[in-house]
This record gives structure tokens, sequence and C-alpha cells, in this order.
């Protein structure tokens, strides 16, 4: 898919993120926005994933390890035709399958129930380690939070990962280093995580986050190392788009009001 066709998905996808987090009076603005560009080039021009084989196992993986941007999930989802966009209204409701955080269970075309961070991760090389087993050559995407390397438990999972040489194997990291508490390197700094992902013996490539048709290009298979997983970290800015959003840890875990969320989508029309 065209880079511009690509860039005008994922200003569709924020335009829903803001309505979905400002009707529900909750949820995760900042690293849903951060992330979006990210989850649309993957979904609309990298993953085999589609209507026809959602329910099949023998399609790509994503593994949205950082669970509270799950805005970002069902609107791409949403987007791509997985997810009735009716469905977008309902998230976090009462009884709604949209919860705060993805469930597997509940909504199809997610692919691992996460929240509890560091664990996605972990699910992930399952799911690859899996696929090498039983010589199924499908990939596997994981998106991780700067702020999430802070957990022990995803470097447990970089040391497995090298270990069973898992080249069917993607984690990119969503590096706009802020966190719900402030800066990643105030609160707990987990810099340098490239360098520390290359110890670990990961394949690491860097990238504008936001930069689509560069996206596009680091993350086709002729960028993957045969014989190891590959860390894509990529530069990002918490709260993308929304000019009022943008590089403020305040909007990690606050909803827009509703004239917040009024200026907030007349900045999307324009783009």
């Amino acid at each position: 898919m065209q880079a511009s066709e690509i860039k005008w998905h994922a200003n569709e996808i924020r335009k829903n993120i803001i309505q979905m987090i400002s009707e529900a009076k909750s949820g995760h603005p900042g690293g849903s926005l951060s992330a979006t560009d990210i989850l649309t080039v993957l979904y609309f021009d990298i993953m085999n994933i589609h209507a026809d084989n959602i329910t099949s196992k023998d399609r790509d993986r994503f593994v949205l390890s950082k669970g509270h941007a799950a805005p970002a999930l069902y609107a791409t989802l949403a987007q791509a035709g997985l997810l009735a966009k009716e469905e977008l209204k309902t998230y976090r409701k009462i009884n709604t399958n949209l919860q705060g955080h993805p469930n597997k269970n509940e909504v199809t075309g997610v692919d691992m129930s996460t929240g509890s961070l560091g664990q996605g991760m972990s699910c992930a090389i399952g799911m690859a380690l899996a696929n090498k087993i039983d010589k199924n050559t499908h990939h596997v995407y994981a998106l991780v939070g700067d702020g999430e390397c802070e957990e022990g438990q995803i470097w447990e999972g970089a040391m497995a990962a090298a270990h069973y040489h898992l080249d069917n194997l993607t984690v990119i990291v969503d590096y706009n280093q802020l966190q719900i508490d402030g800066a990643i390197q105030n609160v707990m700094n987990p810099t340098p995580i490239d360098e520390k992902f290359k110890a670990f013996g990961w394949h690491v490539l860097e990238v504008d986050g936001h930069d689509v048709q560069a996206l596009q290009e680091v993350l086709h298979k002729e960028k993957r190392v045969m014989g190891k997983p590959t860390m894509i970290l990529a530069h990002t800015i918490k709260g993308k788009g929304v000019s009022f959003m943008e590089h403020s840890a305040k909007w990690h875990g606050t909803p827009p009001s509703a004239e917040q969320c009024i200026d907030a989508l007349k900045e999307l029309e324009v783009c």
C-alpha cells in the first residue's frame, strides 16, 4: 500500500482513538497515538492478516504488549475491517467486549490478552517458538512500551528469544520516552534500550516511528537477519497528532473532555 494511503488510515484511526476515550471518559490517549503509525503500517502493509484468515493459525500474529494502548489496537482492527466500527462506541462500557485492556477471548483479532506489563512480549516469544516447532512460517510481531522495558520479564524474554534463534519474531519498542510518572530516564532509566537488546543477541534497527515510508522499509522481510530476533527502536512522540497532547506525560491516562475532543478532531480533520 502506498504511504499516502497508510497516512490517511492512520489519521482516521487517531480520530477514533480520541472519540472512544473521550466518550468513555477513561483510557490512555498518549501511548495510543504514539503507536498509531506503527500499527497502521503493520496491518495495512506488512502482516498477512485479513478477514478471511482471522481465525486461522496460518497467519501472522500481533501482540500489543503495552496493553493500555488498546484504543489504538481496536481502532486499527476496525479500520482494517476486522472489527465492526460500531463496536468502538462501546469501549470501556459495562458488558462491552472492548475492555480497557485487550482480551483475546472476547475480541476476534486480538491475539493475546495483555495489560500486565512485560507479559505480552513473553507470550509473543512463546508464539514464535511454537511456530518454529510446528514449522509454521508465519511471523510474530509485538509492540512494547519503553517504560515497559523497566520490567525484568522483558530481559528474561530477550535472553530466551535470542537463545532459541527466533528470527520469526520482531519486537517494536514505542520509544516516546514518557510514562505515567514522567520521563523514563527519571522513573527507572532503561536506556540504552538498543544496546541492551544487542547485548542479548538481537538484530537491532532504529526508525522514525511516524515516518510511514521508513517504517515500511524497515519492517519488510529483507531487513531481518537469519538466526536472530529483531528489535526495532521506533522513535515516537507521545500524543502524536494532537498538539496539546504531544510530549506530555499528563496525557498518558487522561481522557480528553468533550471540548478537548472537538479541538483534537478539528486538528486531525486538516491532516
